[in-house]
């Protein structure tokens, strides 16, 4: 297959910087030597290639937007999106893992923890010598986290947790995992719990059709003791996880780009090549109406993302439109990943070509860090002042 040059119909290339530039292309070539020729296979095996973990921290993509002082990359959120956006068009496990490193665990013990804790953490957890995981979602309380029944119990020296998490990336092989419960006066307060802390355990969840390629799994507390230097102390409410969400949704935004770019490619060079009744199935009306709506919504895709990245960096984004670009991003990226697939027809499903892997991992991203339907409602209440979920 010839080199993905990506997709730019509107000239956006233009509007992007040489760092922005240089990011998007360091990883985006990174992807195409190392993830993409070896992710069919993992996927295939219900397996996360482990491997990539200590290059992709060498790339610097872990944490990519915090500061260098902690041994990240300092990027500008622009650079950082279109970081997320090639990671993806390898295979959004792969993003997934990278997100959750970054915005879900670094990003909390930037943002609440002590500063002994960002020395202790974030230069490791930015090289991949450690693994983090972040527990929010519940058995029982996954849109509604404000719902959790997992407790922290104050004791004389710490805090005892009990509970459970559920669906939780990169749990079974985190070193720490960002975990939030409700204290005794029933304030949400984040704790950083260590791998082999007696009382926690973190059991894979096998048998998905999505996200293969990724480490999903529970996170049980019975009885876990944590000390009080655990505590991240800038932690409160419910607030605090959700900003959170805002930067790993940030991120999806651009990520579901890559995944669209992916199948857009792979369905064009596709109809190129194919022939049927003597010409091209590209040359045919209904495909290439097809290509026409895949074209104008990537194209909306990627505008919408670079000035939700540019407010992000004028510190003026707010949660509602980081909601907006998650969902409709994520939304067109699946319905792109639908359409490339019948252009492929039979061929579609078979893992020679990425699409079907892509459209089964969106549906899962569909669902995660706010499902289509939060989103829609956050939007809702962004439009008419009237919360729904009052």
């Amino acid at each position: 297959m010839a080199e993905f040059r990506g997709v730019d119909f509107y000239g956006i290339e233009a509007l992007l910087s040489e760092e922005e530039k240089l990011a998007r292309d360091s990883v985006r070539q990174y992807v195409e030597d190392n993830v993409i020729p070896i992710v069919d296979d993992f996927y295939e095996r219900g397996e996360f290639p482990m491997d990539l973990v200590r290059p992709l921290g060498e790339l610097g993509v872990f944490g990519a937007n915090l500061p260098t002082e902690y041994g990240c990359a300092g990027m500008n959120n622009v650079a950082y999106g279109l970081v997320t956006q090639e990671l993806e068009r390898g295979d959004s496990g792969i993003r997934s893992f990278v997100s959750v490193q970054g915005a879900l665990v670094m990003y909390p013990i930037f943002t609440f923890g002590s500063e002994e804790h960002r020395q202790t953490w974030l230069p490791k957890l930015a090289t991949g010598e450690k693994i983090g995981c972040f527990g929010l979602t519940e058995p029982d309380h996954g849109s509604d986290p404000g719902g959790m029944v997992t407790r922290a119990r104050k004791t004389s020296d710490g805090y005892v947790l009990n509970g459970a998490k559920a669906w939780i990336t990169s749990g079974s092989v985190a070193d720490v995992a960002v975990v939030w419960a409700k204290d005794d006066d029933g304030r949400v307060r984040g704790f950083l719990v260590e791998k082999g802390t007696p009382g926690f355990s973190a059991p894979e969840i096998h048998k998905k059709h999505s996200l293969r390629a990724s480490v999903t799994s529970e996170l049980f507390f019975d009885d876990c003791h944590i000390p009080d230097a655990n505590l991240l102390p800038g932690s409160g409410g419910l607030k605090s996880p959700l900003m959170c969400l805002n930067q790993a949704r940030y991120g999806i935004a651009w990520g579901g780009i890559g995944a669209a770019m992916a199948c857009y490619d792979t369905s064009l060079r596709y109809a190129l090549g194919r022939t049927q009744f003597g010409r091209p199935i590209a040359s045919f009306q209904l495909q290439q109406a097809k290509f026409a709506e895949m074209l104008t919504e990537i194209t909306k895709m990627q505008l919408l993302a670079l000035q939700l990245g540019r407010l992000k960096d004028d510190g003026k984004v707010t949660p509602a439109q980081i909601s907006m670009a998650k969902r409709n991003n994520v939304d067109w990226a699946l319905k792109i990943a639908r359409m490339a697939r019948t252009i492929l027809g039979a061929n579609g499903i078979a893992s020679e070509y990425p699409v079907m892997r892509h459209m089964n991992n969106l549906e899962s991203v569909y669902t995660y860090e706010g499902t289509h339907d939060i989103h829609t409602l956050i939007l809702g209440e962004a439009a008419t002042g009237i919360s729904s979920f009052k």
